[in-house]
C-alpha cells in the first residue's frame, strides 16, 4: 500500500497519510470548504493530522 508515515507540521505528531488512495485517509472525513484549504495551504506545506484539521475546521468556522 502506499500509507507513509507523515509528521503534522502544525502539532509535530506523526499519523499515516495514504495519499495513492485519499478516499481511505484519514482527513478524507473532514470536510473542509475552499477558503479553509486556501488557508492551510498558505500556511503549512504538508498533510496535517485529522485533530489539527477537526481543530481548523472549528477555528475557522468561529467555533471554539
Amino acid at each position: 500500500s502506499e500509507q507513509e508515515n507523515k509528521q503534522c507540521p502544525r502539532c509535530h505528531r506523526f499519523f499515516e497519510c495514504n495519499v495513492a488512495s485519499i478516499a481511505l485517509c484519514q482527513c478524507s472525513e473532514i470536510k473542509l470548504n475552499h477558503k479553509q484549504r486556501e488557508y492551510i495551504k498558505s500556511r503549512y506545506d504538508d498533510c496535517l493530522c485529522q485533530d489539527c484539521l477537526k481543530e481548523l475546521d472549528h477555528e475557522l468556522n468561529g467555533e471554539k
